[in-house]
């Protein structure tokens, strides 16, 4: 009886056809991507610096316990409180400042741009006002985040609201435009040194203290 060959089946149309379909599950699949969030820290000092004299008034303490509840000022508060009452305790501006070197002051001066109560129980001045927020090993980090947030959002609702007063854009516009970079050098440099004076006169001064 003849030998009768088996049929080969020919693989190679199959390999093209599975690297295409690899292919096109990486392209259209999407893949999550964990964002980190862009947090300065502070620089470590010296250990025989002298430690600024904080008046009790000029600090805001904003605690967030394990549980999540969050105490402002010893009382209990919503997430959507923060950044109202925030922003009342940075414009206050109930007394002199520290002098601020970008406009050669050599002693404080009052807050003529604040248009806070001038509550003499609260902040003095815009910088010399601190945030103090102190949470606990269990609290959240979502509500952390969401604290951190509504405290940020104070500060770029002044600076946008003096902005405005002073140059008629807001300070978000002006670090977007400065972000983007002009041919123009002087028109650079007139709008770097805005973007100072707005920082200068509303500076960030956040203290943060995590409790075991």
């Amino acid at each position: 009886m003849a030998r009768r060959d088996s049929p080969e089946i020919n693989a190679g149309s199959m390999a093209d056809i599975a690297f295409l379909l690899l292919i096109f599950f990486l392209v259209t699949t999407t893949m999550d991507v964990d964002a980190g969030i862009s947090r300065k820290l502070p620089e470590k000092q010296p250990e025989n610096i002298d430690k600024p004299i904080v008046k009790e008034r000029n600090v805001f303490e904003v605690i967030i316990n394990r549980n999540d509840d969050l105490l402002i000022e010893n009382e209990y508060y919503e997430v959507k409180d923060v950044k109202e009452l925030t922003i009342a305790f940075i414009d206050n501006g109930g007394g002199k400042g520290n002098p601020i070197a970008a406009f050669n002051e050599t002693e404080g001066t009052e807050c003529s741009w604040c248009d806070g109560a001038k509550n003499p129980k609260s902040s003095d001045h815009p910088n010399k006002a601190v945030i103090s927020l102190k949470t606990d090993r269990s609290t959240s980090y979502g509500m952390y985040i969401e604290v951190q947030n509504e405290i940020g959002a104070a500060y770029t609702f002044l600076r946008n609201r003096l902005a405005m007063d002073e140059y008629g854009v807001s300070y978000e516009d002006m670090v977007e435009q400065e972000g983007r970079g002009t041919s123009d050098p002087a028109t650079m440099l007139k709008l770097t040194e805005r973007i100072k004076i707005i920082k200068a006169k509303y500076p960030e001064i956040i203290a943060e203290i995590s409790s075991n």
